[in-house]
């Protein structure tokens, strides 16, 4: 295959295992339901982003009803992430998906600013020859990155889940000698004072 692929990275949203950060403030349904309206959003966006294939990749499996419920409604491909952490797990999605396309974008399923235009970007960097596309979050992590080949060491011996994620991963960048190029920057909402931002998903009972 050619062109480009949208890699759409999302965890089951099942009451205690997703959004744990979130559990205090919305309860263990809340954080949950929350979830899976972000997921939606997040699906919404990349399939709307012209002719370009959107995998999502599963955690802990695509065996769910929830996984299965997405490919009926957004014709996506589900894959099973891999991996003994987070970085690996992005890298196996990259092999994999680099293996069939020109390039791919990887994504979480955190920012509900995410919009097709950051995909624009991202797809006419890589296009123009950058080797590393990168959505910075506030919260000194990600919300997107692009490539066109596996770059294992981005995702080795990462502090994944701290503030450190983004300047650790533009060090790499540096002393790898890769080119890179950078997206506006979004929230991600992963802790409570991140949902002041975005009133409209959720409501006081978190429903």
């Amino acid at each position: 295959m050619t062109g480009g692929v949208i890699l759409v990275f999302a965890r089951a949203p099942e009451a205690g295992q997703a959004k744990t950060r979130l559990i205090p403030k919305l309860g263990p349904e809340g954080a949950a339901r929350l979830h899976s309206r972000l997921v939606h959003l997040t699906l919404d966006t990349a399939t709307a982003f012209h002719n370009v294939a959107v995998q999502l990749w599963c955690s802990p499996d695509s065996n769910r009803s929830f996984f299965n419920q997405c490919r009926a409604t957004y014709d996506v491909a589900l894959h099973t992430q891999s991996g003994v952490d987070l970085g690996q797990r992005m890298l196996n999605a990259f092999s994999q998906a680099l293996a069939d396309y020109d390039w791919a974008l990887l994504i979480g399923t955190d920012c509900p600013d995410l919009s097709i235009e950051d995909f624009g970007q991202a797809e006419q960097d890589l296009n123009n020859g950058i080797d590393v596309v990168i959505g910075p979050a506030a919260d000194g992590g990600y919300y997107l990155i692009g490539l066109k080949r596996p770059e294992p060491n981005l995702f080795r011996n990462i502090p994944w889940g701290s503030s450190e994620v983004l300047s650790c991963t533009y060090t790499r960048l540096k002393k790898s000698g890769l080119t890179f190029s950078q997206l506006h920057e979004h929230h991600d909402i992963d802790r409570p004072d991140d949902l002041i931002r975005f009133p409209g998903l959720y409501d006081a009972d978190g429903r």
